[in-house]
């Protein structure tokens, strides 16, 4: 599923392959733009903004493309056989003298003038993995609508732009909260941790070639009783008894790459609960009963 470390990747391998060569082929499959031609044109530079892909053309034009669920774009040699899908499902081609990229499956693909990106990406939040990512503009529009549920306000591109519904779940379940838990019922200071984390998350996988979400030092962490507030200080010498916690099996010590996304009805690695799974926004959406606290379906 594309996310935007996934989306990086694909406008680094883009960049790699076309920028600086001059096209030799160009064929843009959707009624709008199948008469534009832009053989001998150079390509300027492809980059991420978020989960778009600018490509940018000689003479201040920009393909704009969005792989949404399963778009893609995949780069060949002249002689290799193209095998993301079948002839049908092509919607563009970009050829130079040593590479051919093929999009496929693409649901978003406008060819606008360079001056104008503002009207496919300007509505973007912070991107998490640009060179100019700033938190404070995103914790300002995440609490902008405080009785929103968490999970969608992650989603949502306005707020900060990269998170796809993989990270929405995993960052969920690092905060220790529901994705239908309000905005504004995060304890203190958990907002900037998880935006912070959400940060770190994509940028640990903006060069691999598999998503890991997992730390293995937290495989190890003794399982403690989730909590929507923060935990009172107690003196030591009249210790809390700990809330009596579901009887479930022992935490899973197998090295897995997501702790809950595609996990339904598998133990928790943290408690070894059943992880379940429900739709939010149409969105099928992973979660751990014993570890997250909040609301749910």
């Amino acid at each position: 599923m594309p996310e935007g470390d996934t989306v990086l990747q694909t406008a680094t391998r883009l960049h790699e392959a076309l920028a600086g060569q001059v096209l030799t082929r160009s064929d843009l499959r959707v009624p709008r733009f199948a008469t534009a031609d832009l053989s001998g044109r150079t390509v300027l530079d492809v980059t991420a903004r978020g989960k778009h892909l600018l490509t940018r053309i000689e003479g201040g034009l920009t393909l704009h493309s969005h792989l949404r669920m399963d778009g893609a774009w995949r780069v060949y040699a002249p002689d290799e056989r193209w095998r993301g899908g079948p002839g049908h499902q092509i919607r563009a081609i970009l050829a130079n003298a040593e590479h051919t990229a093929v999009g496929y499956r693409l649901p978003v693909l406008e060819l606008l003038r360079t001056s104008d990106e503002d009207r496919a990406v300007g509505h973007l939040g912070p991107d998490l993995l640009g060179p100019d990512w700033d938190p404070g503009p995103a914790l300002d529009r995440l609490l902008a609508a405080p009785e929103r549920p968490l999970g969608e306000a992650l989603l949502d591109q306005r707020n900060l732009a990269g998170i796809g519904n993989v990270y929405k779940c995993e960052l969920c379940f690092l905060a220790r909260v529901t994705p239908w838990l309000p905005v504004g019922a995060l304890p203190d200071g958990a907002l900037p941790q998880l935006v912070t984390l959400a940060e770190r998350l994509l940028n640990a996988n903006r060069d691999r070639p598999t998503r890991t979400t997992t730390i293995t030092s937290e495989l190890r962490r003794p399982p403690g009783p989730p909590s929507a507030t923060p935990a009172p200080s107690t003196p030591a010498t009249t210790p809390t008894p700990a809330p009596a916690r579901p009887r479930a099996r022992p935490p899973v010590r197998v090295q897995e790459r997501l702790y809950v996304y595609g996990r339904a009805r598998r133990p928790c690695l943290r408690c070894g609960i059943p992880i379940r799974l429900a739709d939010q926004d149409d969105r099928p959406t992973y979660w751990c009963p014993g570890c997250q606290s909040g609301p749910t379906p």
